[in-house]
């Protein structure tokens, strides 16, 4: 062989091999990004998927699901993996981890563990956002604001439907509240034998007047049609209302508050780029342009001064808002919750 064809066949052998050492990039330069839709959704794909795709030249594909554990569950046990990055709300992500189907996150390729909420700090999973779920009421029908859960239990100052989720969580606590309850005392009561009855006992009071809803879109629909006078409903939600010029206004007191998580499935092809979104998305200035687009608090403490004072007023974060808060509290919920969820529906269906 001569020099020249030499030349070619070592050149040739090395573009292969430079190909070869590329595919590993190859693979991370694409990305399967999960979460639950909506208003939520479309704050993300603006504030985190867009800019990180932009910076990172990782091709993200957005995927809407509605916190199907068996999905995530079915992809791990086949080792059939394609979702990567998965939101997941408290309960999920402290039952996913303890079931093996998320990565222990490594907080050292995301940021430090001190500059977020406590609560936002999980083995399996870092917050994205706190939400809340509030007291709702349309300001077109109602011109005295309803200011505590007794007033929403309150049928004849305020005639009407109260549009409530399908289910126990949120609904005792509310209950109790409605009942004389102090928030910080919520739990406590809840977790005797006693509490339960007298949350259940509450809730057949306003039983007559409750109008059930299961997606977190309907109660600002309810609201705004007329169906109800009042509606439990997302922070969120009634956030994106407002945006498109509806007359929806939020009572804070006694908003039970909570996070949703980022977690990577286990397995994931693309775990280098997984960790590269959540750190763009942990990051304050992604967390701060999050609440410009969706009213939820951010979980990175140094977003909140780069946060501007009009929206910060209307984060569940906000101290007149959070003054009187619940946390959700995960691990009673844990413990209690399916014998309390099957008590409710068949308290429900009579």
């Amino acid at each position: 062989m001569n020099r020249k064809s030499l030349g070619k066949t070592l050149t040739g052998l090395t573009v292969l091999a430079a190909a070869a050492l590329a595919l590993p990039a190859l693979a991370q330069s694409q990305l399967t990004v999960v979460n639950f839709g909506g208003a939520n959704g479309a704050a993300q794909k603006k504030a985190f998927v867009e800019p990180f795709e932009k910076g990172s030249g990782v091709k993200i594909t957005s995927v809407e699901y509605n916190g199907e554990q068996a999905k995530v569950k079915a992809m791990v046990e086949t080792k059939k993996v394609t979702w990567d990055v998965v939101e997941v709300e408290s309960p999920d992500v402290a039952r996913g981890c303890d079931e093996g189907l998320f990565e222990k996150l490594d907080y050292s390729k995301i940021a430090p563990k001190a500059d977020f909420q406590l609560a936002a700090v999980h083995e399996c999973g870092v917050g994205i956002f706190i939400w809340s779920t509030v007291m709702a009421y349309n300001a077109d029908k109602i011109k005295d604001a309803p200011k505590t859960w007794a007033d929403f239990w309150d049928t004849k100052k305020y005639p009407g439907k109260r549009a409530m989720r399908k289910g126990a969580r949120y609904n005792l606590e509310f209950a109790l509240m409605a009942d004389g309850v102090k928030s910080a005392d919520v739990y406590k009561v809840l977790s005797t034998k006693e509490g339960a009855d007298r949350a259940f006992r509450k809730l057949t009071e306003l039983r007559p007047s409750i109008q059930w809803w299961e997606a977190g879109a309907q109660p600002p629909q309810f609201l705004v049609a007329g169906d109800v006078v009042m509606a439990t409903a997302f922070n969120g939600r009634i956030d994106a209302a407002q945006r498109e010029g509806k007359n929806l206004k939020i009572t804070w007191t006694g908003g039970i508050y909570d996070l949703d998580y980022w977690t990577i499935v286990k397995g994931s092809p693309n775990k280098d780029a997984a960790y590269r979104f959540i750190a763009h998305a942990s990051s304050p200035d992604a967390q701060a342009e999050y609440t410009r687009h969706i009213n939820y608090g951010p979980t990175n403490v140094k977003a909140m001064p780069k946060v501007d004072p009009r929206t910060l007023e209307q984060l569940p974060t906000a101290p007149a808002n959070a003054k009187d808060a619940l946390q959700f509290n995960v691990k009673f919920w844990a413990d209690a919750g399916e014998e309390l969820e099957k008590r409710f529906a068949s308290w429900a269906a009579q």
